[in-house]
């Protein structure tokens, strides 16, 4: 009936250490929860006396036509949970419409992933190896892939306790399938994660805006920063011709202590000004949640782990339940807030617990009677 349902169905079949994997943050988890509070924090002012008789979810991401001003989010090793993998979840996404973003670390190569069809982003994470780096980009491209997602938030992993507990390996079925791992993320250590060694010896702590302006130069597909909070780093994207940035703390997986990305959403909205497109992502759990995101002015969210719950509950079809239930809380919450499609969410305004009613990031005015 909800996303939380997939979450509790998921941890009865999975490994304990996968579903901490998946479930848990950095640090003390103080941004992971945080990132729920916040958006429990923001509550939507609903129009009235507006005719919702027909009410449409379809918007452009990217430039690209989609059915739903939602995402899937990059996640590492969709194989842990199922057999199927990045396949099973590629075919829910395609089926609702949905953008799918294939991570770097996929547990399926990419050109199996595109070759499901639908709309196939390619996560990149900038390896120690640049000419290993640039090749993932024309791979992808080659692959079908329509847009590019350098997540800019890893020079290496963030300190997740529950994996250092846990001593977390990859087993032995799955693999990173778009690059060479070596043996090192399936090595137990004493006091560390396998995945964060891993990551370590792979992923380059270098990177910086040169990177990105080598990275437009290379390719023609639209380019998103995803891992930007500081409405400074939004701006500047801009300036460097990203044509999207991702609102985003890593789901409370990177710096713990990092600002809630709801919160960072605003000003971000702001900053850039419809320069480029703003995403939201991290802790998006209901339609009411994709609401409050677009009408603090993100044209769709990005949504991760609840596609892992379902597809570790029920294969393909569980993850296809999670985009369906998307759809139809979102539906409902706009037309119950007087929305007619996602450009109406724009205008909505919004009251954080405690505070008074705020603007929409969209300039709002009194306008004469006739028109309201």
């Amino acid at each position: 009936m909800c996303l939380a349902d997939f979450e509790r169905a998921a941890a009865a079949v999975l490994p304990p250490d996968v579903r901490d994997f998946i479930a848990g943050g950095s640090g003390g988890e103080i941004t992971l929860d945080a990132n729920r509070a916040a958006l429990d924090r923001v509550f939507l002012l609903p129009r009235i006396l507006r005719d919702v008789t027909e009410v449409s979810t379809r918007t452009r991401l990217l430039g690209t036509p989609a059915a739903l001003p939602i995402a899937v989010a990059p996640i590492a090793y969709h194989r842990l949970v199922h057999p199927d993998g990045e396949i099973a979840t590629a075919r829910a996404a395609r089926a609702a419409g949905a953008p799918f973003t294939a991570s770097t670390l996929s547990s399926v190569p990419i050109e199996e992933i595109t070759a499901v069809g639908g709309t196939v982003w390619f996560q990149l994470y900038w390896l120690r190896d640049t000419a290993r780096t640039l090749d993932l980009v024309r791979r992808a491209e080659d692959a079908g892939c329509s847009a590019i997602v350098l997540t800019v938030d890893v020079p290496w992993m963030g300190r997740r306790l529950r994996d250092v507990r846990n001593r977390f390996t990859l087993p032995g079925h799955v693999r990173a399938a778009n690059v060479e791992t070596g043996a090192a993320a399936h090595e137990r250590s004493a006091n560390a994660s396998a995945l964060a060694v891993h990551t370590s010896r792979t992923f380059s702590s270098a990177l910086t805006w040169s990177s990105v302006a080598a990275l437009r130069k290379l390719t023609g597909l639209p380019l998103v920063l995803k891992g930007v909070l500081a409405p400074e780093d939004a701006l500047r994207a801009a300036e460097f011709g990203v044509d999207a940035v991702v609102v985003s703390n890593h789901g409370g997986r990177q710096l713990d202590g990092a600002v809630p990305s709801v919160d960072a959403l605003p000003e971000v909205a702001r900053a850039v000004s419809g320069s480029c497109e703003v995403l939201l992502d991290s802790g998006i759990r209901s339609g009411p949640d994709v609401l409050r995101a677009l009408a603090l002015g993100a044209s769709g969210v990005l949504v991760g782990r609840p596609l892992l719950w379902g597809l570790a509950a029920d294969g393909e079809a569980g993850a296809a339940r999670v985009l369906e239930l998307l759809a139809e809380e979102l539906r409902d919450a706009l037309g119950l807030a007087g929305c007619d499609g996602v450009a109406a969410a724009a205008r909505l305004r919004t009251v954080r617990a405690g505070s008074s009613v705020e603007r929409s990031p969209e300039a709002w005015a009194p306008r004469a009677r006739a028109e309201v």
